[in-house]
């Protein structure tokens, strides 16, 4: 066998499912991490958004047995995650601000399906995902309103969903875009239950533009007027890529915008 043909079979070796599995037990148990292992999983309305599913019904009746079944996969995954030494595990859920974009919506309406009917599934399934592993792990949920080569793709506030959304939720940290205007204010904040920590994503990740201390620390004190400020917490956005070319700054720029993260964070929390 040739030098190529071993190359591909070593890599055929490594992505077969229980090769990963083990691989990943064996990297992620906290006898080998230095620090507490956080995995993020994308949430499975998103997964349900982005997929075909009127085109599979031979193989799904509709969206809701599809949706069953990538929250059964998914409990399998915490399941695993947890019992390797996971101690964060977070869902990425940009599919709810589709709920409030009316471009969005509109979509919805066409196909015949109802916003809020889809709204309550997709809270049914993020809950149903972590249920039974409250108190193994920390468990975070993120919504934003996309983060690709510095753009976004959706508008729209909370206010129209925060009711359902926060108050339903049973997760312990709700990681929220409030980098720009398109978020809203943050009157929707008094509807999260004591308990939950908010983080503010009040850093953009769009562009290098540094944000200050002071309007930082003065955005935090207004959402505090909704929510105990034992209660908040302060991050980027979102993450500074969201795909292989990442957004339009450099590595020098988020690493000041960190900074300024953390000098607030003290200066707040101190």
């Amino acid at each position: 066998m040739n030098r190529s043909s071993t190359r591909v079979d070593q890599v055929g070796s490594l992505l077969r499912p229980e090769s990963l599995k083990q691989t990943f037990l064996r990297f992620a148990a906290q006898a080998v991490a230095s620090a507490p292992v956080k995995i993020t999983l994308m949430g499975p309305d998103r997964v349900a958004q982005m997929c075909d599913v009127e085109g599979s019904r031979a193989v799904y009746a509709d969206r809701d047995e599809f949706l069953a079944d990538v929250t059964r996969i998914q409990r399998q995954i915490v399941s695993e995650l947890i019992a390797a030494g996971t101690s964060y595990v977070q869902l990425d859920e940009p599919s709810y601000t589709g709920y409030v974009d009316p471009a969005s919506l509109e979509r919805m309406r066409a196909r015949g399906e109802d916003p809020m009917r889809n709204l309550e599934r997709a809270i049914a399934a993020d809950n149903a995902v972590i249920a039974g592993f409250q108190g193994k792990a920390v468990f975070g949920l993120h919504v934003c309103r996309g983060n690709r080569a510095s753009m976004w793709h959706r508008e729209g506030k909370y206010d129209e969903i925060a009711e359902r959304l926060f108050g339903a939720l049973k997760f312990d940290r709700l990681l929220l875009e409030y980098d720009s205007a398109r978020a809203g204010g943050f009157e929707p904040l008094r509807f999260v239950p004591r308990g939950v920590t908010v983080v503010l994503g009040l850093i953009t990740t769009k562009s290098g533009e540094l944000e200050a201390v002071e309007d930082l620390r003065r955005r935090i004190d207004q959402a505090a007027r909704f929510i105990p400020l034992d209660q908040l917490a302060l991050s980027p956005q979102c993450g500074f890529a969201s795909g292989i070319a990442g957004n339009l700054l450099s590595e020098e720029q988020q690493w000041r915008k960190l900074a300024v993260m953390m000098q607030t964070a003290r200066l707040t929390w101190s």
